[in-house]
């Protein structure tokens, strides 16, 4: 069930980023979310990520999303974690493929929200399978 839960939740972030609607986008984020790993910078909250999605959204810049493997971790009735290999692809022919492990939390209102996001380490990301 967590598993079909965060597949889901991934093909509902690449369907809202493909057809750019920020606000259904951001509903699938917490306001509470925290990103690691992104170089210099220490941590990304909601804010940045709003700013920088609407950004990317506004001027046609991202091109496509999509998460290659999927490796559960841990899962309660109202948290799932697992890591999966995301290649984000920009218009320019720029692209950023990394291994990021997911946490997403149920909140009140029932939705499933990612609450944190680790860009992982290529030799963890490898060691895990994600990259092939």
């Amino acid at each position: 069930m967590s598993e079909q839960i965060a597949k889901q939740w991934l093909e509902e972030a690449i369907a809202t980023a493909t057809i750019k609607n920020h606000a259904a986008h951001m509903n699938l984020i917490s306001k509470n979310v925290s990103l690691q790993g992104v170089p210099d910078f220490e941590n990304i909250g909601y804010d940045d990520w709003a700013a920088q999605t609407l950004h990317e959204f506004e001027n046609g810049i991202l091109k496509s999303i999509s998460y290659k493997g999927f490796k559960p971790l841990k899962s309660t009735q109202t948290h799932i974690m697992f890591k999966t290999f995301e290649v984000v692809e920009a218009n320019d022919g720029t692209v950023n493929a990394q291994g990021i492990e997911i946490l997403l939390e149920k909140e009140a209102d029932g939705q499933w929200r990612l609450v944190q996001e680790r860009i992982l380490p290529e030799e963890e990301a490898s060691h895990d399978g994600l990259l092939s």
